[in-house]
């Protein structure tokens, strides 16, 4: 007889509506649990900038020795106005996709039925790409500092680090990635401008490219790319991003699909040696945050993510038609898109709409 299969999750709620939305994504995830015969085991940490505020740490000294043992890692959100965002991001989610090499952010963009976007005669067909972010290194590096501190000729520096590892583990996906969708990717350059680190990023992705002759590769300026998001979105798919790049094209690309209330991404390690991370990309929110009125779907949304990164495609794949079914119906939105619901009555819907999906049983 084969054993039940088991997941043990740590969720951070976070800050600010972190939490609120947090508890809807579990909720969704136990009812997708029980429909698909596996269990997740939620172990609940408090890192948080409260916890900041309170012993000046957002996590303990050996919080990633306490996360390593997890087979994933559920985050709501980081950040609150009385802490500085460089504390806040370098205290917890940083060091997290650090130390366990989740160098793949992945955040996919649909335009899901039922969302009007902000696109002009732009339907659900015409807008479905995912952003691969490299997650690890590039722009978002320590290296740099300031210098001659209060002199009137201060300045700053910030190194930007692209190795050759780095570029072509990142492109490598993202070329797998498209072979199992529409075989095109988009690589975001700005080597007209930046003179050492673009060019090199062009180079490495060609030869990779070389090894895919079976997909289309164009390469775009990121300025131009970001423009062609809007005016012609429906000819991108993969887009191939470094770190500072894929972070700004991927809230555009919410934005194209409805909001950040809709936007969830992945902080992977394909080759599982450590817990991936997943999160809703939205920010913490604080002017809204305890009211209930934060729509959990893009929570909900990095849920499903994680279980398909965990194995469990088909509870994946029914957690999102149950939000599409939601969206779609149209009854219970949340004011972000135009309703009244709150928070728990959103995630209320998705759980009514997936305990209609077929469970394991059915699909069998």
């Amino acid at each position: 007889m084969t054993a039940p299969r088991g997941y043990a999750v740590a969720t951070i709620g976070g800050d600010g509506i972190g939490p609120e939305v947090c508890d809807q994504a579990i909720r969704v995830l136990d009812e997708a649990a029980d429909r698909f015969g596996f269990s997740v085991r939620w172990t609940d940490f408090d890192w948080s900038c409260a916890r900041f505020a309170e012993t000046g740490a957002m996590m303990p000294d050996d919080g990633i020795d306490q996360l390593r043992p997890f087979d994933a890692i559920l985050l709501g959100a980081v950040g609150y106005p009385s802490v500085p965002d460089h504390v806040s991001l370098w205290g917890l989610l940083i060091p997290i996709r650090r130390a366990f090499d989740q160098y793949v952010n992945l955040r996919p963009a649909r335009l899901l039925p039922g969302v009007t976007g902000p696109l002009r005669d732009i339907d659900a067909a015409d807008l479905d790409m995912v952003i691969v972010r490299e997650n690890s290194e590039g722009e978002y590096s320590t290296e740099g500092g300031r210098h001659d501190v209060g002199a009137a000729d201060e300045y700053a520096t910030q190194v930007a680090r692209f190795s050759r590892h780095g570029v072509e583990r990142i492109a490598r996906y993202a070329f797998e990635l498209a072979r199992s969708r529409s075989g095109r990717v988009a690589s975001a350059t700005k080597s007209n401008g930046i003179i050492h680190t673009m060019p090199y990023w062009d180079e490495i992705v060609d030869e990779v490219a070389a090894g895919y002759p079976d997909i289309e590769l164009r390469r775009y300026h990121v300025d131009a790319l970001a423009a062609r998001m809007v005016t012609a979105p429906g000819s991108l798919d993969v887009i191939v991003a470094s770190n500072l790049f894929g972070d700004i094209l991927s809230d555009l690309a919410a934005a194209l699909v409805g909001g950040l209330g809709l936007a969830a991404s992945g902080n992977l390690n394909p080759e599982h040696t450590g817990p991936s991370m997943f999160e809703s990309i939205h920010g913490s929110a604080p002017d809204i945050a305890g009211q209930g009125i934060a729509n959990p779907i893009a929570q909900i949304q990095a849920g499903a993510m994680m279980l398909r990164h965990l194995g469990e495609a088909d509870a994946a794949d029914a957690v999102e038609r149950a939000i599409e079914t939601v969206l779609a119906e149209a009854a219970v939105r949340t004011p972000d898109l135009g309703g009244a619901a709150s928070t728990a009555q959103m995630g209320t819907a998705v759980v009514e709409a997936l305990s209609r999906e077929p469970g394991a049983e059915a699909i069998a």
